[in-house]
This record gives C-alpha cells, structure tokens and sequence, in this order.
C-alpha cells in the first residue's frame, strides 16, 4: 500500500519533497523488500488507471510508456513490459464469472451483493482509451526500479462499482496468478483523504483525519474485513483517493495469512500519505472476508426486517411480490397486513428510497396523491423506484435480502419566496421553470447546503444554471 504524491519526486518538487523524508524513507524500504524478493511480476492497481463506472480495466498490449511531462518533469519516464499471459488469464477467469476462486463465494448471494450475475464479471481489456502509464502507476516504479528492473507488469484501474466487487476482483487475480505460478508482488497505489488541513490544497473535512486513522489502522493490523464498513457517503466526505485499490489488494490476499505492518502515514501538505506493507504466508481459513463480511451483513438486514416500519414493510412488499413473481399488488391484496388506519383512509404523495451497500439503488415517488390511499401509492412507487429509475438496472431476485428501503410521506407543498426559507435538514425542494420540475427531498447524505439542494433539483429538471425559478418547500414524514 503506497502513496503516489508527484511531489515526493525531486524532479518535480524541487526541495519541498524534503518535507516529506519520511515517506520517502518507507518507499524505498519497500523497494528494497521488493528487489530482495525478486517478483515475475508486479501488480498495480491505481485510481488514475483508466476507469468505468461498471467495468475494471486491465491494461492490454505488449508494453506501455509514461512520463510525468503534466507536472513538469518529463524527464521522469519508464517503459513497462506488461505480462500478458497473466493479464489473458485473469480475463478468462473473469469471463467465466470469477467467483469460482472459492466455494464459499459461488453462490446467489455473492450475485445479490455485488449486483451483477457471476457470468457477467465486468472486467477485461476493453475501451482502452489512452495507453499511457499514469502517476499513480509511474511513482510507485520509480522507486521500485531504482532497485529492481526485472519484472513484467500488470495494470488494473478502479470502478465506480460496490467494494466487494473490487474485493472480488482481487480474488481473480488470486486464483490467475496461482495458475500461471507466478511470483508477485501486489503494490496497491492510493493517496488517502485530500481533505487533512484548511490551508492544503482541498481544504479541511472533519471525515479527512477520520478516514487516515482509520485506514491505517486497517491496514497496518490485517484486519480486511473493517474495510467493507467506510460507506461511500464516509468515503467521499473523505476525498480519499485510493480506498477501493486497497480493498482490491485485500481481495487478492483472500484466504491467506498476512503479517501487516504500518511504515509511516504523513499530512504535511494537506492529503494523506500512507505505506503500509504485508508479509504473506499460507493459507488461513478464517481470512475469507467477503464471506465473513457478507454472512454478518445479511444476518443484521434480516433481523433488522423483522421488526420493519409497516411503511417499510409494505413497500419491501409489493417490490419482492413483483421481482419474484412479476405480480403488480394493489390494496385490496394486503388488507390482511394490519396496516396502520391513515395508510388506507389519507392520500399523500410518497417517495419510496432505496439503498444497497449505502448506495443509492432506486428513488421514485409522486409530489401529490395519484392513488386512493396511502397504501396504494406506496406500492406503486415501490415498484417503480426498484424497477424503473432510468439511473439504475432493474432490481434482481438476488439483491432483494440486501436492500435498505426507506419512504417519505409528503406534507402539502408550500409556495415559498426565497432560500432563506429552506433548510435542508428539515425541508424538500421542489424547483419550477416552464414545464420543467425538479424534487430533492430533505435530509439527504451529502447534501449541506440550501444552493447545494437547489442545484441538485435544478440538475435533475434540467433547468440551465441561471435560469428564472420559483421555489416550493415542503416537510416529510420518513420511515426507515
């Protein structure tokens, strides 16, 4: 686990990597370690790599070149041999699902956490968009090579999809590398949070330091399984750059004994720089932490069901009924769940949320009643926001378990005559221009600010930024 700051290259920072000695000093004690090992081949897995929002690239070709020419030090170029049986095998095992690295894993519930049926691992050397090595890539063979050259290279690039398919994605490179037996050293390339210090470049966030402690202690005691619980909304507060390379790295140390070790972790300019490395030894059963992980997070949800709001339970409801059997209900269908009276006699609009790992997976409501009954439009916004928010693939059988379903019943929207009558803990938005309408509902993760909350609304109605508004707010009543 190495940083990838330009400035600690003296060809780039001119003296002030100085400030830095320390994590210079780790790096190269890493290097050392990996030129004493002497590797096949090195695996990089970095967040500047190419990367898609539902596919890990993995870098084709023969070899590649980069240089740091965008920071002023072209000077500092290499050429990399990459190892392209390796790279062929993990796309084979990848075509064939991945998740036959172990029986634990090759299972419906595997497909359900992750998202995506095991015959279709997003994962290859397609869409290739620029060949270059990138200086996530480039600083970490820099120091590498000053010690040791003989070694061929793969490249993987990040995803915009859930941490256990980054984890599973290291399990494939496992098993790859087992089959061609090669040797390798695994180097998982990532800054930490850019969010350290007021006066640093992106300024300062409470979950800056937070998140630093926390991933290196992780880290430095083994302990892969914690990673699962950074939730994305913790993580981009964070601005950390490379959780999702470390997690990766985990994943491809599945099943086996490690010995970890913290070397330094500094802030001086305001991002976080962590080295961390790891000794492997033989397998370690009680190291599968997908497994574990998973195992826990489906135990929690389904106790956490048992006892569900009856808004919740009737929303879960009506979108299981559909997924599982294509089966549209309607109130006359659930008079025996002995709903609370207003959901039958009161008519409001309803938004029904949906969340899966801490990330969004569907939201779609109405403003005003469109139903007879709260009840009934409770089951039908389930259905859509699980089966038609066009942000999103239609829910499958084997995500229902994983599912976090909130719903929001609306108060009457009121015309309002400016921001200052907002407050975004308390208030929805509903922005009008023309024929164009945008809603964001209150209280939402990541969502601070009132000019935050309009912009977002006005996104969503596709109102050009300074464009003529008029502004309703409106108070919620949530069911989690």
């Amino acid at each position: 686990m190495v940083p990838h700051p330009p400035i600690i290259l003296p060809e780039v920072g001119d003296g002030e990597e100085k400030k830095i000695s320390e994590v210079t000093a780790a790096y190269e004690k890493v290097a050392d370690e990996i030129a004493s090992l002497k590797p096949d081949t090195i695996v990089i897995s970095s967040p500047h790599s190419i990367m898609y929002a539902d596919y890990f690239h993995i870098s084709p070709g023969k070899t590649a070149y980069g240089d740091m020419a965008r920071f002023n030090a072209e000077q500092v170029s290499f050429d990399a041999e990459y190892d392209e049986e390796l790279v062929s095998t993990i796309c084979r095992i990848a075509e064939k699902g991945g998740m036959d690295t172990s029986d634990k894993t090759n299972d419906s519930d595997s497909e359900g956490q992750g998202g995506l049926a095991l015959h279709e691992f997003p994962a290859g050397t397609m869409g290739e968009r620029d060949p270059s090595l990138d200086h996530g890539t480039i600083i970490p063979l820099y120091f590498i090579c000053k010690k040791y050259t003989d070694f061929k290279l793969v490249r993987i690039g990040l995803s915009g999809l859930p941490l256990a398919l980054h984890y599973q994605m290291g399990q494939i490179i496992q098993k790859a590398v087992n089959e061609t037996g090669r040797r390798i050293v695994y180097v998982a390339s990532g800054d930490l949070s850019h969010k350290m210090k007021e006066e640093g470049p992106y300024g300062f966030a409470p979950e800056g330091p937070q998140y630093d402690e926390r991933i290196m202690d992780v880290c430095g005691s083994g302990d892969f399984k914690r990673l699962f619980e950074f939730e994305d909304s913790f993580c981009e507060k964070a601005a950390e750059c490379g959780h999702k390379s470390f997690v990766m790295m985990a994943g491809a140390l599945d099943g086996l004994s490690v010995k970890s070790e913290a070397l330094v972790h500094a802030a001086t300019f305001g991002v976080g720089y962590g080295i961390c490395r790891f000794e492997v030894g033989g397998p370690d059963e009680s190291r599968h932490f997908l497994d574990i992980w998973r195992d826990e997070k489906l135990d929690e949800l389904r106790e956490r069901q048992k006892d569900e709001d009856p808004y919740v339970k009737l929303a879960r409801f009506s979108l299981e009924n559909y997924v599982n059997a294509g089966k549209t209900l309607h109130v006359k269908d659930v008079m025996d769940m002995d709903l609370p009276r207003e959901m039958y006699k009161n008519q409001a609009g309803t938004f029904v949320s949906i969340h899966k790992n801490g990330a969004l997976r569907g939201c779609i409501g109405t403003i005003a009643p469109t139903c007879g009954c709260i009840a009934e439009e409770i089951l039908q916004n389930a259905i859509s926001a699980g089966t038609n928010d066009p942000r999103f693939p239609m829910i499958t059988p084997d995500e229902l378990p994983w599912l976090e379903i909130s719903v929001d019943v609306l108060d009457e929207p009121e015309p309002i005559s400016s921001p200052d009558e907002l407050d975004v803990k308390r208030y929805g938005v509903i922005v009008r221009s023309g024929y164009k309408r945008g809603l964001l509902l209150p209280n939402l993760d990541g969502v601070d600010s009132v000019i935050q909350q309009i912009n977002i609304a006005c996104q969503k109605a596709g109102i050009p930024k300074g464009e003529e508004i008029s502004l309703e707010r409106f108070e919620v009543v949530r069911h989690e």
